[in-house]
This record gives structure tokens, C-alpha cells and sequence, in this order.
């Protein structure tokens, strides 16, 4: 299979998403599209797709113009997706949504498509219930559910957005060698859309670079990362070194947490955080450890044991009480539960906003969107839809609707789909708020992350936790045992 795109270009008002792109993408081969977080991959990948329509360029499939009107026509020729965001059915089953957009009509053969799910599951690797609701599992298994029911359709080119984001090491291992087996023995094109270099080096033959919406630049994999960093961002990026920070007092205290799930009972958790002090949260998805967060938010209300709060007792009590004491979360869901879709930025200040009145003051809250935007660098405009943002911009904004003052800052995954400069804005403004006394606790799937920013460690393993008290005696490798299970 060979898709051409030429001279793709596309506007959302302002904002030049691409300028002028033309790739080819032959059958047989791993491409990569790299760039910095806003540089227009997502953007160029959903024109392939059919989700979004070019403002101009043609795409050819096989020599011959097409046009993509809808992911549905892009899967007729051939063309399928995995979004960063899945785009599935919450209130479905595993199973109804991966018979949705198969072929059979009004009466589809459920049993057949769950015999297909199952063995495809199997060669992978991924644990999915075909009977489990979509709304149960985690941001991780809703993409494996889809990259399962696009092999199902027999797509001849694969996009995959993000893919590796919350599966562990071993889905990942099983996943590209599936991919490398569809492109060496089946003549598939796959094309990998990630912010994480280390996997592009491993997967792919072929790199394109972006920036700020143009090919900025190309690479022949294997190639040194540093070449990669540079070509995305005009100059070499490195990790900044964490300051040491003093704990201060107890902030929460936790003891002997008991809480139930669908999928698994964690027990015997008990855990006190300091002011200033991070904690991150390590393990497989769907360990527990999102359970706990949310249960120290008062968002998943535990079956036993005791939440303190500066010494006051917040067990069972709503995350609204959490929050007037000081306590705020941030999901990984983004669109699903961080954000508003349709809504502008100008907009979620303004709900945002403490007021006493019983109107909106639309000039102080477009003020305000104005200073949150230039703080924290947000590419957008206070009257953007914020789901015409990047993943990278959606997250800064995010951050920047946060109140200024905090105890506790809990974040699921804060730095998910984010490239390395965008991750290091993001843990500059959160060791700021470290510096300024808040706490922190965060669960994060990247291991480097977890040891270079926690001053301790809570591990989730099979219903239990271990807590690693000096982060700096801990390797990724050895934390990677603990997740595993290896004690």
C-alpha cells in the first residue's frame, strides 16, 4: 500500500495547524511523525484518517486521489486509527464496541466477534473482558480495545497516536512485535505518532519531523535520539534536576485503607504525606493506585479505614469538601473528566472563578484567561474551544485553572502524550507549587519519571503496595521488578 499526501494544509482560525506537508508512506515500512507538543502531527494523522478535512492538498491512496470524508471512508481504503483520546462508547461492552463498525448490519455475529476479539487479545497479550463495561477499564485498555478492533477490520495502514501510553512494558514488547510482523510479513505501513524517542528508535525505519505545523526534516532510524530532540525543537532538551525541598508537617495521613473495584481488592494501605514533599504512585494499570488517588479525594469512598486531612478526619466525605480544604486533582482524562468539550477557555475560568454574584463577570474571567494563557505558555486563544487545543496545550491549561494556593495537588499521569520540553514545563510548575509548600502525589506509566521526581514511592502489585522510601537507591529496572511483582 503507498498514501501520498501533497501540500496538506489546515487552519483552526488563527492557528496554522499544517503548512503546506507532503509525505509518502510506502507498505512494508515504520514510519514515525515527531514533533513538539502543538506541532500539527495529530492534526495531519486525523486528515489521513478522514476524521478532519484538509483546507488544501490532495491524499493518494495506491496513485489515486481520494477523498476522506469520514474515519469510516478512510477504513474503506484501507486507512485506520488509534486517536490519543479512544474514541469508543462508555456505557457499551468490550464486545459492542468492537462489533461497532464491523461489518453484518442490524443482527452482527456477537459470537464470531467474540472469538475474534479473544484470539487478537491473546496474540497481544492485553487482559480484556469482552463482558466488561468501557467506562470500567482504564485510559490504557479503551486503546487497546482499539487498536484490537482496527486489526479487526483488516486495515492495510495502521496510525497509532500515543499507543504505548499505559500499558506495561510487556504489552508493549508483544505490541511491536505484532507490528513489526504486520509490516515485514503482510506489507502493512505503520505509522507511530509518540513523544517517547526510545520507543521510535526501538520500532521504526523512518522518521518525519514537524514544527509549528511544517516538515521541519526527516531521519533514517537508527539514528542518535539527540538528532531527533534537536530537529523537533531547534536545540538539544534535557531533563532539569529536581531541587531538594524540607517536608514539612503532615498534610494527609491514611491509614489501613480497604478499597474494592470490578477488578481487584487493595488492603492494608497506609501512607502519611508531608507538606512538600511528592509522592508518585507506580504500577501495572489497573493496579489500584488510581482507586487510591480518587479515595483520597473523596471521588471513590473506601470500605474501610481512615482519611485525615491536617488532622481533620475527611473519610467518605465529598470531593467538594476536599476541595474548600485545599485538596485538588487532576485526571488523566483530559475530555472526559478534566476538561469541557465545546466550551472555551475564556469559559471554564469562568466557572471556575470563586463569586458571590449571581451573574458571570465575562470581563474578569477573559482577564484572567488572558494572564493564565501568557503564564503558562498555552497555545490558544481565550476564545478557542478548548478541543481545538493539543494534548500538550489542553494540559497546561488544565494546570493553569488550578487555585493558586494548595495542600495537596493529586495528579493522574500528568505528563501523558506530552514531548520533553512540554513534560519539563509541566514538573517546573508543579516544583514550584512543591517550593511554595504543596504537596504532591502523582501516578505516572514512565518509570524514569517516577524515580527522578518522588521522594518516595508507592508501589501496587496484585491487591498489596510497597513503599520505597529513598527513590535515589531505586533504578527504573528495579522499580520495573517491583511492579512486576519481584520483591
Amino acid at each position: 500500500m503507498r498514501v501520498e499526501l501533497q501540500h496538506i494544509s489546515k487552519t483552526f482560525g488563527r492557528v496554522r495547524a499544517n503548512q503546506d506537508i507532503s509525505l509518502t508512506f510506502e507498505g512494508g515500512r515504520i514510519y514515525a511523525i515527531l514533533g513538539e507538543n502543538g506541532a500539527g502531527k495529530s492534526t495531519l494523522m486525523k486528515i489521513m484518517s478522514g476524521y478532519q478535512s484538509a483546507d488544501s492538498g490532495a491524499i493518494l491512496v495506491n496513485d489515486q486521489p481520494v477523498t476522506l470524508s469520514a474515519p469510516t471512508s478512510a477504513i474503506a481504503h484501507g486507512i485506520g486509527m488509534l486517536y490519543q483520546d479512544p474514541l469508543d462508547f462508555p456505557p457499551f461492552t468490550v464486545l459492542e464496541n468492537f462489533i461497532a463498525g464491523r461489518p453484518g448490519g442490524l443482527f452482527p455475529d456477537s459470537e464470531n466477534a467474540r472469538r475474534t476479539l479473544l484470539t487478537l487479545a491473546e496474540r497481544f497479550g492485553f487482559a480484556l473482558d469482552p463482558d466488561a463495561y468501557v467506562d470500567m477499564l482504564t485510559i490504557g485498555e479503551r486503546q487497546q480495545l482499539e487498536i484490537l478492533r482496527l486489526l479487526s477490520l483488516n486495515v492495510q495502514m495502521l496510525v497509532l497516536d500515543e499507543p504505548t501510553t499505559g500499558i506495561s512494558a510487556e504489552q508493549k514488547s508483544a505490541l511491536f512485535s505484532v507490528l513489526k510482523s504486520l509490516a515485514r510479513d503482510e506489507g502493512m505501513a505503520i505509522i507511530l505518532v509518540s513523544h517517547k524517542l526510545e520507543d521510535v528508535i526501538e520500532l521504526c525505519d523512518h522518521a518525519f519531523v514537524l514544527r509549528r505545523g511544517r516538515l521541519v526534516g526527516e531521519k533514517t532510524i537508527p539514528c542518535p535520539i539527540s538528532d531527533l530532540v534537536a530537529l523537533m525543537f531547534g536545540k538539544v532538551i534535557e531533563r532539569q534536576e529536581r531541587p531538594a525541598a524540607v517536608c514539612g508537617a503532615p498534610v494527609l495521613s491514611v491509614q489501613d485503607l480497604r478499597m474494592v473495584s470490578h477488578r481487584l481488592t487493595v488492603e492494608h494501605v497506609s501512607l502519611e504525606v508531608c507538606a512538600a514533599e511528592v509522592i508518585g504512585l507506580a504500577g501495572l494499570d489497573g493496579s489500584g493506585q488510581a482507586e487510591f488517588m480518587r479515595a483520597c479525594t473523596g471521588l471513590y469512598p473506601p470500605e474501610h479505614g481512615v482519611i485525615h486531612l491536617h488532622g481533620r478526619d475527611m473519610t467518605r466525605t465529598p470531593y467538594h469538601a476536599f476541595k474548600q480544604a485545599g485538596v485538588a486533582f487532576l485526571p488523566a482524562g483530559r475530555m472526559e473528566e478534566g476538561l469541557i468539550k465545546g466550551m472555551t477557555l475564556s469559559q471554564h475560568f469562568a466557572l471556575t472563578l470563586p463569586s458571590r454574584a449571581p451573574w458571570v463577570n465575562w470581563m474578569r474571567a477573559r482577564r484572567m484567561t488572558g494572564e493564565r494563557i501568557q503564564h503558562f505558555n498555552v497555545k490558544g486563544r481565550p476564545g478557542s474551544p478548548i478541543q481545538t487545543l493539543s494534548g500538550g496545550n489542553q494540559q497546561r491549561f488544565a494546570l493553569s485553572l488550578l487555585p493558586q494556593r494548595l495542600r495537596l495537588l493529586l495528579l493522574e499521569h500528568p505528563t501523558r502524550g506530552l514531548d520533553v520540553e512540554s513534560a519539563n514545563y509541566i514538573w517546573e510548575q508543579l516544583l514550584t507549587r512543591r517550593a511554595d509548600g504543596t504537596a504532591i502525589v502523582f501516578i505516572s506509566a514512565e518509570l524514569d519519571e517516577i524515580v527522578a521526581y518522588s521522594d518516595r514511592i508507592l508501589v501496587f502489585f496484585g491487591g498489596r503496595v510497597t513503599l520505597v522510601e529513598d527513590p535515589a537507591e531505586m533504578s527504573a529496572n528495579r522499580l520495573g521488578e517491583l511492579i512486576g511483582g519481584r520483591l
